[in-house]
């Protein structure tokens, strides 16, 4: 016979679906009201419904139901129950967009990498959501900026480790591009990648990525400001290759050394990211205009 309901008691099944339908309804009233009673919070943490199956916190993440979810989880909702798919309720409300929802799970404490046996994970979500205050807030939760998605995109042959830089270029979000460096994103992810077979061709770097995808001069200076390698072999000579506006400002970039300013701050930028505390430049002492310096954000003159 056909179970409906998964990992849930017969006897429970009555009151799981009072708590999914207030979660349904975004009635935290009626939903505080059931959790009050012992016999509902014990399946509170319990998974139920068609397709995939899921706890009430995952519905209410889903759905965006702020009130619900933060009734749910003040009554002690298990902030990192997967689903089938191994997918975490932030990882089902980073999917919605519901950036408040985002906010109260990080706040009590969710994983921000979402779970190790989902094959993509929050960030990767955001970035190709082009989502960038979401983004923005899962890696000053301690997201990991470079994650890796662990199924390899093929084109032409070559295997494409998916990265949240990758992604944010090709789908064309160049505000998630911008804050992804910002937090410490690696310039040039995917090369060298030890971790792939050596045998046949290495994955392109997000700087060929950005080229040969046409994702415009403003990646390319991004890219070229955060310190990727100017120098990748066979990037311009290759018949494909188009000398467009972005391939000109490579070239140029490769005739002119940076200057002693901008190879300082990519030199405390690189140590930051290091030692993993690159979101802790205003905590430096050090004049504001240098810490936005540092920050890449233009520092007004005023007359």
């Amino acid at each position: 016979m056909l179970q409906l309901r998964f990992g849930v008691e017969e006897e429970d099944s009555g009151e799981l679906c009072h708590l999914n339908q207030a979660v349904s309804n975004d009635d935290h009233m009626l939903l505080l009201e059931l959790l009050s009673q012992e016999r509902y919070k014990r399946v509170i943490n319990h998974r139920s419904g068609w397709g995939v199956p899921g706890t009430p916190l995952r519905m209410a993440a889903s759905k965006g139901h702020l009130r619900c979810l933060e009734v749910l989880l003040a009554h002690g909702a298990e902030v990192d129950c997967i689903d089938v798919k191994a997918q975490t309720p932030l990882f089902t409300a980073v999917c919605g967009r519901y950036l408040t929802c985002v906010l109260a799970l990080l706040r009590a404490g969710a994983n921000p990498n979402g779970c190790p046996k989902n094959n993509s994970s929050p960030v990767l979500t955001a970035a190709r959501e082009g989502d960038p205050d979401i983004l923005r807030q899962l890696l000053h939760h301690g997201a990991d900026v470079n994650a890796r998605s662990k199924v390899n995109l093929w084109t032409s042959g070559v295997a494409i480790c998916s990265g949240p830089l990758y992604l944010s270029a090709v789908y064309g979000h160049l505000d998630c591009f911008r804050v992804l460096l910002l937090y410490g994103a690696d310039p040039d992810y995917n090369y060298p990648d030890e971790r792939l077979p050596s045998k046949g061709k290495q994955p392109k770097t997000v700087l060929e990525t950005c080229l040969r995808h046409g994702c415009g001069v403003e990646y390319v200076q991004l890219l070229i400001d955060f310190g990727a390698n100017v120098y990748l072999p066979t990037l311009i000579i290759e018949k494909t290759t188009k000398q467009n506006e972005a391939v000109e400002l490579l070239l140029k970039e490769r005739g002119c050394p940076k200057s002693l300013t901008s190879q300082c701050r990519l030199a405390i930028r690189t140590h930051l990211r290091k030692i993993n505390r690159i979101d802790s430049i205003d905590c430096l002492d050090m004049p504001p205009c240098l810490k936005n310096y540092l920050k890449h954000i233009p520092n007004r003159v005023i007359l």
